[in-house]
């Protein structure tokens, strides 16, 4: 089993890169994790209590919880993975059932972060696009997809987001084994990737028949 690592910024095109590594890969092959999935429970605060949250921060996710299923998986046992509603601010009472795979790929701003998991990792990546660009796309999907306005955005991107990135996921870049500039729009870069991710793949299915 191989464990891939994506960390980049909000909005840098980590979840693209992902698709399209997936894609390449046979369906029974490759197991995404994300992140997102992993913030925190917060279902003992109250509506006013969660708005206080710092959801760019390391704190707001649940890094025992992650660290443990992906032990299970790296194990070869089945998980099941929480899910996380933006617009609550809290887990779904729903699981999604992950079985182990060859590849599995762990996405997320802050996936290069928490040491214990970067240890686990065979291939670390981040995924670098610029600030204006991220804050762009930030602002197309969380008003379309969040129901945010676009004064929402920007508040939150000027009081959390750039803070916390500069703070906390750029310098994870250090830790990356690659690094692929602007992201999605990096065709060259993903191909490369998704090429050398193929061929690794191909040896731990070889590895598993023998």
């Amino acid at each position: 089993m191989i464990i891939i690592g994506i960390a980049g910024g909000s909005g840098s095109g980590k979840t693209t890169v992902v698709k399209r590594i997936a894609k390449a890969l046979p369906p029974h092959c490759v197991a995404v994790v994300p992140l997102d999935s992993y913030y925190n429970d917060t279902t003992e605060l109250t509506d006013e209590e969660r708005k206080q949250i710092n959801f760019d921060h390391p704190d707001a996710f649940d890094w025992k919880l992650l660290t443990e299923q992906i032990k299970k998986l790296k194990n070869g046992e089945a998980i099941e993975q929480p899910t996380y509603s933006y617009v609550i601010s809290n887990r779904l009472p729903e699981t999604v059932h992950v079985e182990p795979k060859p590849v599995i790929i762990l996405e997320g701003i802050m996936t290069l972060h928490y040491k214990k998991l970067r240890d686990m990792m065979d291939l670390k990546i981040f995924v670098d696009t610029d600030s204006d660009v991220r804050l762009i796309r930030n602002i197309r999907r969380d008003v379309v997809e969040r129901g945010r306005t676009v004064d929402m955005v920007l508040d939150h991107y000027e009081n959390d987001v750039k803070p916390m990135h500069e703070q906390f996921i750029e310098p994870t870049k250090k830790f990356a084994d690659l690094i692929i500039p602007w992201g999605r729009e990096n065709k060259r870069g993903i191909d490369i990737l998704r090429t050398y991710i193929q061929g690794f793949s191909e040896e731990v299915k070889q590895g598993m028949k023998g």
